[in-house]
């Protein structure tokens, strides 16, 4: 998901004051166009912790899609809530550091082998990696298809298509991700081509239902190309011919644009979400039934509040340069290598807490409350921080080839 270390100068090594950081003169560097995005990138990955360690440790309380806001916990719907932006601006991001990889200085490349090449590579480490490092057994009982193939199916689609004109791509996009909620009333026979075409497409569902071995598709493949084609469209905002101040202005509006729209359809439950949101007994409740979006496919109130907060959170953090800002960065040089290292992380802490405490949650140890997955997710960052930098270093000066793909 990182094609940007390819030709981005890395950030200074100096620290500046937060207040000059947050100064935006007219000579910005180039630096800040391309960083960040691994900003922004590592800031979603560290969210999605939170999430991961509540599904190393908090198993045992079931969290449905859409959330049930009647039975859940604040604290638990709002930590669930969080992740909800790590897939879309995944992706998302994705796509605009394809359009990067095809357009650097030098001039336009192809990136058709480069894109579906690594397309294909995350397939197969969904396949075999990552569903490893869920349950530690392969194969594992049920064989989730979820963020990393549909990514890796979206980036060979991409590689496909990159070459059509960029409002085509654009136009497509957009009608993908807002009209495919439209189409939710299809279905069809279970064990039929078009139920398997239609569940890999749009309906979250099992493959293959019976068996040693099931298949279930986690991430419908169809609303994540409509992701990925706005995402690659978005590109030339980051050209260099682009002004920062242009950039930034460009980024609120789109991005304020798709929260006020979204104001509008959730507000009124006219599209977007097939579950409307009532009126709760407290305001917090009604808050949570208000951000109650489906993400499983992600609906177009989901992708309107996730794409759109994240716009604006590009625009906001593109002047700083400081600790904190390349902590972030060195999260999001090294996605590939991030992601499956904490699911391993997290595999091994679950059998060491077994291990140490026993089972108390069938054949797995669980915290009654919510607070230790967030003390452990903080405490895991320093953690994961180390290895991250090491490889994004070894990345970012290795003349290998397979490097790049990770």
């Amino acid at each position: 998901m990182d094609y940007t270390s390819t030709f981005k100068p890395a950030f200074r090594d100096q620290v500046k004051p937060p207040q000059a950081a947050a100064l935006d003169p007219a000579a910005q560097l180039v630096k800040s166009r391309i960083a960040v995005i691994d900003v922004l990138r590592g800031l979603v990955m560290l969210i999605m912790l939170f999430d991961h360690v509540r599904e190393a440790i908090y198993l045992h309380v079931p969290i449905s899609d859409p959330m049930t806001v009647d039975s859940m916990p604040p604290d638990l719907f709002f930590t669930r809530a969080m992740a909800h932006f790590c897939a879309p601006m995944f992706v998302f991001l994705t796509g605009l550091s394809a359009w990067l990889y095809a357009h650097p200085a030098a001039g336009p490349r192809d990136a058709t082998g480069f894109l579906f090449k690594r397309g294909l590579l995350l397939v197969v480490l969904e396949l075999v990696v990552v569903n490893f490092a869920w349950v530690g057994t392969y194969p594992p009982p049920v064989m989730y298809l979820q963020v990393i193939w549909v990514i890796g199916l979206a980036m060979i689609f991409l590689a496909l298509v990159h070459k059509l004109p960029l409002k085509l791509l654009g136009a497509v996009g957009a009608v993908i991700v807002a009209g495919h909620n439209a189409l939710t009333w299809i279905s069809f026979e279970p064990g039929s081509i078009a139920y398997d075409a239609w569940t890999l497409l749009l309906h979250r569902g099992f493959l293959i239902a019976d068996g040693a071995v099931k298949v279930k598709v986690t991430y419908p493949l169809l609303p994540w190309i409509g992701v990925i084609l706005l995402g690659y469209a978005a590109g030339p905002l980051y050209a260099r011919a682009m002004a920062p101040q242009r950039r930034r202005q460009l980024l609120r509006l789109i991005g304020g644009g798709a929260l006020l729209l979204l104001l509008v359809l959730r507000g009124f439950n006219i599209y977007g979400e097939e579950l409307p949101w009532v009126q709760g007994e407290t305001a917090v409740q009604t808050l949570m039934s208000f951000l109650n979006f489906t993400k499983y496919p992600p609906s177009l109130d989901f992708a309107l509040m996730t794409i759109g907060t994240g716009l604006l959170v590009l625009a906001w953090l593109e002047p700083y340069d400081n600790r904190l800002t390349r902590a972030f960065a060195t999260f999001g040089g090294a996605p590939m290598f991030y992601y499956l290292f904490h699911l391993l992380l997290l595999l091994y802490m679950q059998k060491a807490l077994v291990a140490v405490f026993g089972a108390n949650h069938g054949t797995r140890f669980g915290v009654d409350s919510l607070w230790p997955v967030w003390v452990v997710a903080l405490a895991l960052m320093p953690v994961l921080y180390v290895p991250c930098k090491a490889f994004a270093n070894f990345k970012r000066t290795s003349k290998q080839a397979w490097v790049r793909y990770f």
